[in-house]
């Protein structure tokens, strides 16, 4: 650092707020169940997901602990309920932004704030999906977004993110409004990319195999 800056707040954030200290594997994966990841062509991914109108359930939380176990045998940033073949507004994220932050949380019934056209900074960086296994291609996102929501208790939630997290929250909100990153490609892109994930799916597959067992799931 120079003289004068200031040292990055490095702790992790969980639900959007630094913690004092987080356990380096989310307590969710313990808890949770790993499930079968839907793949590009399943219905389920291309239609809006519903709205979640009861909270504090055990059915809620226990989505979301299976979701964080999915992610995580998986190596996923984030992953959307409809991923797991559940047609629900809900996603789970754990990753590291471009400043090495660590973000762990979950979200439900997610909507993006607008942003203004003057305020909109696109940022082109690679980007690939759990329900697209293997190609990443190069998608323009906005490298500032807010997404607002509530917890799986129903309280209010609104979290901010920068760079690789905002691009995080804009791809899973994405997912669960029907659409995925291929959507934002150019045709012969779209047609490689999936040429490519043909290749690559069965060795991708057998990783999150080999990650579940190791795990006990």
């Amino acid at each position: 650092m120079g003289f004068g800056e200031i040292a990055p707040d490095r702790r992790v954030r969980v639900q959007g707020e630094p913690v004092a200290s987080y356990p380096r594997i989310a307590p969710e994966v313990e808890r949770g169940a790993v499930r079968r990841i839907t793949v590009v062509g399943e219905e389920i991914l291309r239609r809006r997901c519903r709205e979640v109108v009861e909270f504090g359930t055990p059915g809620l939380a226990r989505l979301i602990d299976d979701m964080f176990a999915t992610n995580q045998v998986a190596e996923g940033a984030g992953l959307a309920a409809n991923q797991i073949d559940v047609d629900l507004r809900v996603f789970v994220w754990d990753m590291t932004d471009d400043w090495g932050v660590r973000h762990v949380g979950h979200i439900v019934n997610p909507v993006l704030d607008e942003v203004p056209a003057d305020e909109r900074e696109l940022v082109e960086e690679t980007e690939g999906c759990l329900s697209v296994p293997g190609p990443y291609r190069t998608v323009p996102r906005l490298g500032r977004a807010v997404v607002r929501g509530r917890d799986k208790e129903g309280e209010p939630l609104v979290v901010e993110g920068r760079g690789y997290f905002a691009r995080c929250l804009q791809h899973e909100t994405d997912h669960v409004n029907g659409r995925l990153y291929l959507d934002r490609l150019a045709r012969r892109e779209r047609k490689s990319a999936l040429r490519e994930m043909e290749e690559a799916k069965e060795e991708a597959f057998a990783r999150r195999a080999a990650n579940a067992a190791k795990w006990g799931k």
